[in-house]
């Protein structure tokens, strides 16, 4: 008999140990620091009165305001070119919903994700980074607040405020109206505003994809550090610069600590690629060919003549012929 209880006893003890292991497994899977587990946890989860599908349709509502009011780049070697970094970035991500990444042609040096993955890219911003990590790196953060959500929990928030206040209104206190109001301004165009928790996580999220990508994560701190420096040096002069969102002290503290204990460290990282550089040659071609047009059809500047054979762009595909540049048309990595 007991021999028998004993027996009981161990196999329950077992099972306890095993179902134990089992969760903590599980959680392990779920966790936010687990790089691994990055397209299988609990990402974007929180208070949400938007489906996937109605975040698509409100995302591209918004996009489509975008294109009306800004002027969209068409060339096809660099829009190809920014389009392929993003999807790999978004396919190392937590994103459940298809990106579509447009090039706006604009000095800005900003990007933004709207909901539903509708990701504006400005030139600003590529000619700004000096390197393709530092690119990524920004465009990883936009991609992080997609794949957690923040717009849309960001208006179901403020809707919930919204309607919580319609008895107050009924009252005819200002209070109603003031609380109101103030959540009214949250709705329209503050899918791109969010708060310090909300761009840590972006911040976390991001580091995580940029170095599942196989790019170097310190890239993103590096480019903002570089942002703050030019802008301490000629004030005014990049503040439109992540204005939405700037990376305080705290921040680059948060992520240079995520970065030494959350992602294991690689041998070498990508930095950058010839192509990259090819891309940032062609857009400073085609914006010097935009200035001399707008020169020549104003009418208080002299009129420029163009010459009969223009500058050829430069070309950012690599050819399949070898030359002597080969050994230069490889990426720049980056050895630990």
């Amino acid at each position: 008999m007991m021999r028998k209880t004993s027996k009981i006893v161990s196999t329950l003890l077992f099972l306890v140990v095993a179902f134990t292991s089992v969760s903590a497994a599980e959680e392990k899977k779920k966790s936010k620091d687990d790089v691994e587990a990055i397209g299988d946890r609990e990402v974007g989860k929180g208070m949400n009165f938007y489906s996937l599908e109605e975040e698509i349709a409100l995302g591209k509502s918004l996009a489509q305001q975008v294109e009306q009011q800004s002027r969209i780049l068409q060339d096809p070697v660099v829009t190809e070119f920014v389009n392929r970094v993003g999807q790999n970035l978004v396919r190392n991500s937590d994103a459940q919903v298809p990106f579509t990444i447009k090039v706006v042609d604009s000095d800005d040096v900003n990007a933004f994700a709207l909901p539903g993955g509708f990701f504006f890219v400005n030139t600003g911003l590529i000619l700004a980074s000096e390197t393709e990590s530092e690119l990524a790196g920004v465009m990883a953060h936009e991609i992080a607040h997609v794949a957690a959500r923040h717009g849309t929990r960001n208006a179901s928030k403020a809707e919930l405020v919204n309607w919580l206040t319609i008895p107050l209104i009924f009252l005819g206190g200002p209070v109603g109206f003031g609380a109101r109001s103030a959540a009214g301004l949250l709705i329209p165009m503050k899918f791109l505003q969010f708060s310090r928790g909300a761009e840590r996580e972006a911040d976390f999220l991001g580091l995580q994809y940029l170095y599942k990508t196989g790019y170097d994560p310190q890239a993103f701190i590096d480019f903002f550090e570089k942002i703050q420096a030019k802008e301490k040096g000629r004030p005014g002069s990049l503040s439109k610069a992540f204005s939405t969102h700037p990376m305080t002290p705290d921040r680059i503290s948060a992520a240079q600590g995520e970065i030494s204990t959350i992602l294991p460290e690689r041998p070498e990282y990508l930095v950058t690629t010839s192509e990259y550089d090819g891309v940032k040659d062609r857009l400073r071609v085609l914006q010097n060919r935009g200035r001399i047009e707008e020169g020549a059809e104003s009418k208080d500047r002299p009129t420029l003549r163009r010459s009969t054979q223009p500058t050829p762009l430069p070309d950012a595909t690599p050819s399949s012929e070898p030359s002597e540049d080969d050994e230069d048309s490889r990426p720049t990595l980056k050895r630990r």
